[in-house]
């Protein structure tokens, strides 16, 4: 497995990008890794933060003002950012160092408007970002309504949102059908007084209506919103074309399938019906907060009602778990065992090495796809925190080395996450001596 950069398109980027912040009548941009449902991974259509700097790590925040710009990373990324995002276009601040806030502080011009896309932001971030552009006597602005995100604007090439088919995830696998989690969640709410909840993140949809998906990399879940009411009833929210006639009769009545562009309307109308509606302000984009607010909507802000639900693993589930991590530690064994007669002699990269291990995970039944990119780093990479190795970094095995792998798999029954390091031959005394 590896990854490419294309840091060599950054200059050209930033520029076009600069110019759209500047026809906006704005002077800077802040630009997040996360996607409209704040979730760990994101389509190849959200890779904003990934096209304006190069950065691909799966965390990360830039800020883009008209004559310099800066991206934050947390020490797992730094190396990373030095080799993916140039240093001369970007200043490069490790989140213990500097914080995006008190950066926008100290570089933010007086009187200056920072924009922000409301979609990819939560209302703690938009607080605390405006306080920062308050103290630096500047102004936080969101997106006009009708306003595109100034990067969707000028990225030519941009992929296509994810269209991929939704699937039923099996009782036998959930140990609860999803009417039997509904009818839990709704009953929570009632017990709360609360009239309805809205659903942003992709992960409680997929719990509480039995289904899964392939829309974003390493996770199987739909892009998609909910809206649940205390009776029982949900609105879904997701591109038409994801549905089958096998998943609307799973669904059944007490869901209605509703295009996406229909979810502000959705929204509005629980404002107009004066509703108390609990909403995580944690995972939330603020543009689903500010809407149902403008609306007239109570808005109560609380834990996802899915959450605490999904945390409480069923007896099949736990079960899956078992058997996933049965299944998958049978593979890293087959794995080791061929790394160990094989690797002393040559040949094996990092890359192949990967390969090699996620071709043995694919044997396996209920095997869906790996539950993260694999890290696979030889000697000196090993040291370097969420490595993802490349055509330019892809090191052999060399006799004497240390060898490190982190990966995972997905399965229907259960997720895993194992990391393990190598002496490829024999390992030497302060090997074994700072070995953990």
């Amino acid at each position: 497995m590896t990854q490419e950069n294309n840091a060599s398109d950054v200059p050209v980027r930033l520029r076009a990008l600069r110019g759209e912040i500047e026809r906006l009548g704005l002077d800077g941009f802040i630009v997040p890794r996360s996607d409209e449902h704040q979730g760990e991974y994101v389509a190849p259509s959200s890779e904003r933060l990934a096209w304006t700097s190069g950065f691909t790590g799966s965390a990360g925040l830039a800020v883009v003002l008209r004559d310099t710009a800066a991206i934050f990373i947390d020490g797992r990324y730094t190396l990373q950012a030095e080799a993916e995002v140039p240093l001369g276009l970007f200043h490069h601040c490790p989140l213990n160092d500097v914080t995006p806030t008190s950066w926008i502080a100290k570089n933010l011009p007086t009187g200056a408007k920072l924009g922000y896309d409301p979609w990819l932001l939560t209302p703690g971030q938009v607080s605390r970002f405006q306080v920062a552009c308050k103290n630096a006597g500047a102004e936080l602005t969101a997106l006009a309504p009708d306003a595109a995100n100034p990067i969707d604007a000028v990225w030519t090439d941009r992929p296509a949102a994810p269209t991929s088919k939704v699937v039923i995830h099996d009782d036998a696998f959930a140990g609860q059908s999803f009417a039997e989690k509904l009818k839990q969640v709704a009953d929570d709410l009632k017990a709360q007084k609360i009239d309805t909840a809205v659903l942003t993140q992709t992960d409680s949809i997929a719990w509480l209506l039995n289904i899964r998906g392939n829309d974003v990399p390493f996770t199987p879940v739909v892009l998609s919103f909910a809206i649940i009411d205390a009776d029982g009833g949900v609105d879904l929210f997701m591109d038409g074309r994801k549905l089958s006639p096998e998943i609307e009769r799973h669904l059944g009545p007490a869901v209605r399938c509703r295009e996406p562009d229909s979810f502000g309307d959705a929204l509005d109308q629980l404002g107009m019906e004066h509703k108390t509606v609990r909403l995580d302000p944690e995972t939330a984009a603020a543009w689903v907060g500010q809407r149902l607010k403008t609306s007239g909507a109570a808005v109560n802000a609380g834990d996802d009602p899915c959450q605490l639900p999904k945390a409480r693993k069923t007896a099949a589930q736990l079960d899956g778990i078992r058997a996933a991590h049965r299944r998958d530690g049978a593979s890293l064994t087959r794995f080791l065992a061929w790394l160990e007669a094989e690797a002393p002699h040559g040949g094996i990269t990092e890359a192949s090495a990967a390969d090699k291990l996620e071709s043995l995970r694919r044997d396996n039944d209920h095997f869906q796809g790996l539950s993260f990119p694999t890290i696979s780093g030889a000697g000196a990479h090993g040291a370097i925190v969420h490595y993802r190795v490349s055509e330019d970094t892809d090191s052999p095995l060399t006799d004497g080395n240390l060898y490190l792998v982190d990966s995972g798999a997905q399965y229907l029954d259960g997720t895993t996450d194992v990391t393990r390091t190598v002496a490829i031959g024999k390992p030497s005394d302060n090997m074994r001596r700072h070995f953990t």
